[in-house]
């Protein structure tokens, strides 16, 4: 071979790869530097820190609502009078503080609930408020001599109001039974304003006569709500004891909001005691006849 020959041929470097090499060398360099300002362990091992942010519905502790309204509801549909003092202080656990533990239970006969389903959580505006759905088998017992004779396994479908705390979920007071089929109160309730004296006590009847289709049947509720409100039964799970309060408030010329404080009577001598919030609707007949009907209830 000749002096003035090489063993090979060199191709001159292209200006592509020379910045590249320069790219991926003040890549790595600048990958070194950041390692050592925020310590590689932080990379491997995130900075503790809080998990979730609570801010109103979005982050709303729905799982632990649920868990609590439903052993609620279990307690709440528990009852024995041969043990008094048992339910009131299960009912207690979850109930917040301050609110009656008997929950409205009159203290007679007999039934166990044995098996129960969460639903739907509505979390009301605020954040802090919501009602749990929940479904409970329950049985009822009656009577007889010194003992008592099971009945047969139902589902009952109760609204559990719930609200959070700086600590927990706590129950915020007694359940409502609901119909399986529940049409929910609408968004636009009418507001509560002051009481309307005059229009509580024009009303209290009907108030009484749509509590007791209420708990009956649906074809007798649709006797007696406003035309389309689509009101379900409870379909005979109890019946109608008293009306112990009812309260119309003063708001326009169409829907009122109102309240009532029923009492149910169920199997035997067990009587319990709810509180509903309806919306009232002005409605003409064709005679020309004014009447209020009930046209939303949770």
């Amino acid at each position: 071979m000749e002096p003035s020959q090489t063993p090979w041929a060199t191709e001159p470097e292209s200006s592509f790869s020379t910045w590249a090499r320069r790219f991926f060398r003040g890549l790595v360099v600048a990958v070194l530097l950041l390692a050592a300002i925020s310590g590689v362990r932080s990379w491997i091992r995130p900075v503790n820190g809080p998990s979730t942010v609570v801010t109103n519905q979005s982050g709303y502790p729905t799982d632990e609502a649920r868990a609590v309204a439903t052993r609620y509801a279990v307690s709440y549909l528990n009852w024995d009078e041969g043990n008094p003092d048992a339910r009131p202080a299960q009912v207690g656990i979850d109930l917040a503080a301050g609110l009656d533990a008997r929950a409205g239970w009159n203290g007679r006969g007999k039934q166990t609930a044995n098996a129960a389903y969460p639903g739907e959580v509505k979390v009301d505006p605020g954040g802090v408020a919501a009602v749990v759905d929940v479904r409970v088998q329950v049985r009822p017992f009656t009577k007889q001599g010194r003992g008592w004779v099971g009945g047969a396994y139902t589902w009952q479908r109760v609204s559990v109001p719930v609200a959070r705390t700086s600590s927990r979920v706590v129950a915020s007071g007694p359940p409502t039974f609901v119909a399986d089929e529940r049409v929910p109160l609408p968004d636009n309730m009418p507001e509560a304003g002051v009481p309307d004296d005059n229009l509580t006590a024009a009303t209290l009847k009907d108030a009484e006569a749509f509590f007791s289709a209420f708990a009956e049947s649906d074809a007798k509720v649709e006797a007696v709500t406003a035309p389309g409100a689509g009101i379900r039964s409870l379909n005979g799970a109890v019946k109608l004891a008293d009306v112990k309060d009812w309260q119309v408030f003063t708001g326009n010329d169409d829907e009122r909001r109102a309240t009532a404080a029923v009492t149910w009577d169920g199997t035997g001598d067990t009587t319990l005691d709810q509180t509903y919030t309806l919306t009232l609707r002005r409605t003409v007949a064709a005679d020309g006849a004014q009447r209020w009907q009930v046209a939303a209830v949770g």
